[in-house]
């Protein structure tokens, strides 16, 4: 009687597990880099500043708690970067949100749910203008982005020179609110336990993370997406109207850009003319090191959040060094954006040799 091979069988598994796990990885690599460099640089943390009580779990929600406003942004950011464009103006949009919703509120004496309202419908329609200007009328991104930072700044100087502390009973109430958990506590010096907290701004920027991913993933406008970034003319041919996702791509951007500032005037309680200088930079730069390159058809939301996080980190850590320059955080993120955009590069040119 002859014998029966069963390695074969398994042998062909065992290869197309192998196959399976390096598309995966060569698909999501830099996402890959971006979740091992937050982990690696939190365990580092967790030893450099063990006397300082970095493992306890409030140091980690509240980097997540001072970052929700960048978090929301660099959603917006994201879907920018993945139709190869970009914006420059969110900084400038997150200031003048702020200024609206202080000024609205103190000197208008306006509720804050309308003020609200307000500042939204005008980054819809800010979105709109520049995403029409970009899309239809196929200006440069950045020269369109440029103007929209300039106007936005201009025009948070034109509301008010000074600075407004908001001081609405409610908008207050709402900023101070805090979620506690149940786990994580400690006790303190009197016995008693201490929970961890966030804000609702935390929950906020959780669930535009969450619904970015799932319209990027899951829907035929996130599928559109991607297409029109990794070639337009091909998605011409597709059938797919190119113009009209720029412009609503755009147009979400200018929402998720106030509504990110709305999540900033919540932490901060105040605007000013040199508000969020260079908030700008930072989106791009966490979502560059989040594995979104510059050049389009590629991005993903979870690793935009994880590239806020390695920010914020940075910050944390020079924080807690106590006597290093808050500088050295820029120099080290500016460090990583080169890395990323080298790594970038290098894939980009193997999948070219591939073809």
């Amino acid at each position: 009687m002859s014998k029966v091979n069963t390695a074969a069988p398994q042998s062909n598994g065992s290869g197309v597990f192998k196959r399976v796990a390096q598309k995966l990885l060569e698909r999501n690599f830099l996402l890959f880099v971006t979740i091992v460099l937050f982990i690696i640089a939190y365990v580092a943390g967790l030893f450099a500043f063990k006397d300082k009580n970095f493992g306890n779990l409030q140091v980690f929600l509240n980097l997540l708690i001072s970052n929700a406003g960048l978090i929301i942004i660099a959603v917006g950011m994201t879907m920018v970067l993945i139709i190869a464009g970009i914006d420059i103006s969110v900084g400038s949009v997150v200031a003048v949100t702020c200024m609206m919703l202080a000024a609205m509120m103190e000197k208008a004496k306006m509720e804050p749910l309308p003020a609200v309202l307000i500042v939204l419908l005008f980054g819809v329609v800010f979105g709109a203008v520049q995403g029409w200007l970009i899309s239809y009328l196929k200006l440069q991104p950045f020269i369109v982005t440029l103007a929209g930072m300039f106007f936005a700044r201009g025009l948070t100087a034109v509301i008010s020179l000074e600075m407004i502390t908001v001081t609405n009973e409610a908008y207050v109430k709402l900023a101070q609110y805090k979620m506690y958990l149940p786990f994580g506590g400690y006790l303190n010096r009197k016995g008693e336990m201490i929970y961890p907290y966030i804000y609702p701004t935390v929950i906020l920027a959780l669930a535009i993370v969450v619904l970015g991913y799932i319209m990027l993933r899951y829907t035929k406008f996130g599928r559109t997406i991607y297409a029109v970034g990794g070639n337009e003319y091909s998605a011409m041919l597709m059938g797919l109207n190119v113009k009209r996702t720029k412009l609503l791509v755009y147009i979400i951007n200018g929402f998720l850009a106030t509504l990110g500032g709305v999540a900033y005037s919540l932490n901060t309680l105040g605007a000013f003319v040199e508000l969020a200088r260079g908030f700008e930079m930072d989106a791009i730069a966490s979502t560059v090191i989040g594995g979104t390159p510059l050049t389009g058809g590629v991005g993903n939301v979870i690793g935009t959040l994880f590239g806020v996080l390695i920010k914020a980190l940075i910050e944390t850590f020079v924080s807690f060094q106590g006597n290093l320059s808050s500088w050295w955080s820029k120099i080290i993120i500016s460090a990583l954006l080169a890395l990323f955009i080298v790594l970038q590069s290098l894939l980009a040119m193997r999948k070219e040799k591939q073809r």
